[in-house]
């Protein structure tokens, strides 16, 4: 599968709707990369900000898989601790798991946005050592995901209907809107849910070897049609 576009390889992709984000994380907790993705509002699924390639790999691969401990940390609104994620069996995301072990990534730390019933999005913080974080270090991630959580919903509710000035431009790493214009038209040619169209594309993606986003790049492009043969 093919990685995103970096410039220099280390912190040019922390340059999203708001790349403070991810280095408010870097600089204050012992952690190799940050990612953060947003599920809210008027900005459907989309990455804020990743520190480098192999965040924003992690980031990419449980979209594309629709596994891992992300979903599991917005589905139970909980820190998600990996201290070792070379250490299973992870049945909760096996096939997430084993794509791990290509990448430099030996420790997981993934934290809800969450504000009162609202569910904002999730900061996904990886370590290529394994271990813990200390208590303290818990402790701060905790603060930087609460003031991340209200920093991203000022931004929400400033965003126009169609998306402002501050989207990623079509065709950067952190944009999805492919993505959401693909489930779109593939909603209409199943005659599914949004829902269902974005697992057919899941599922395309993961039987061949490519990225939800190529994948959605075909569809919009009409050269990839979901329409059920004999219709």
């Amino acid at each position: 599968m093919r990685s995103p576009t970096m410039d220099d390889g280390t912190d040019s992709m922390a340059a999203g709707l708001d790349a403070g984000l991810c280095r408010g994380f870097l600089t204050s907790l012992p952690i190799s990369g940050a990612a953060v993705s947003v599920f809210a509002g008027l900005a459907p699924e989309t990455m804020v900000c990743a520190s480098n390639a192999v965040s924003a790999r992690v980031e990419e691969l449980q979209f594309d898989l629709g596994e891992g401990p992300r979903w599991e940390a917005l589905r139970t609104r909980s820190p998600v601790l990996v201290p070792d994620v070379r250490r299973g069996p992870h049945t909760a995301w096996p096939v997430f798991a084993k794509s791990l072990l290509e990448l430099d990534v030996a420790a997981l730390f993934v934290f809800p946005l969450a504000l009162g019933a609202m569910d904002i999005g999730v900061v996904e913080l990886y370590r290529s050592k394994p271990g813990p974080l200390s208590p303290a270090g818990h402790s701060t991630a905790l603060q930087l995901a609460d003031a991340a959580t209200w920093r991203l919903l000022r931004q929400l509710l400033t965003l126009a209907p169609e998306g402002g000035a501050d989207d990623p431009p079509d065709g950067s790493p952190l944009s999805r809107r492919e993505v959401h214009q693909a489930t779109g038209m593939i909603l209409a040619q199943a005659g599914t849910t949004a829902r269902d169209a974005l697992l057919l594309m899941r599922a395309h993606a993961f039987a061949n070897g490519r990225t939800v986003r190529e994948v959605a790049r075909d569809v919009v492009n009409r050269t990839l049609d979901f329409t059920p043969e004999g219709t």
